[in-house]
């Protein structure tokens, strides 16, 4: 039997998150150019490098990274940290589009403003990284079963056992 990297507590948070970013990944693939500089300009004014490359190729490498991302969390096979370590990184970076973009936020204060409502939920997607990342290094422990659990305390009580009788003898 396969046993898969994931397990059932992980399912509803690699889904939901991981449908968001391919959807959004998705849209953005036939994005216009009126679309493509309005994102481009956005993320350029926070992060001035981004000034270099075209809008187009912007959004189209924004999309690809959207569904590389998506597409890492929906995937079983795709172990639970290292899905949590992807979404992470890539919403990390999406959130200091919230913290250093102008507007964002009410001043002196984490609370979006009107304008940075849409943005502040990438918050909720560090979260969810963060707790798959975290659950992926607790998951690393081998789990061992009751009928395994059993053979190995049947083993144990059989030494010991061979144990006392050799300590009876001497």
């Amino acid at each position: 039997m396969l046993k898969l990297p994931i397990t059932l507590p992980e399912i509803a948070p690699r889904i939901s998150a991981g449908a968001f970013i391919l959807n959004s990944g998705l849209s953005k693939r036939a994005a216009d150019e009126q679309t493509a500089a309005g994102l481009h300009g956005f993320a350029s004014g926070t992060y001035p490098f981004l000034q270099k490359v075209p809008p187009q190729q912007f959004v189209q490498g924004l999309s690809t990274a959207e569904i590389a991302v998506g597409a890492a969390l929906l995937a079983p096979i795709v172990p639970t940290f290292t899905a949590g370590a992807v979404l992470t990184a890539f919403s990390g970076g999406l959130l200091g589009l919230y913290l250093k973009t102008p507007g964002m936020r009410k001043p002196g204060s984490l609370a979006p403003t009107e304008q940075g409502l849409a943005v502040a939920k990438d918050s909720w997607l560090v979260g969810i990284g963060i707790g798959l990342m975290t659950r992926g290094l607790v998951e690393r422990r081998p789990r061992v079963t009751v009928k395994k659990a059993a053979k190995q305390a049947k083993r144990a009580a059989k030494q010991a056992r061979r144990e006392a009788k050799a300590a009876a003898r001497a």
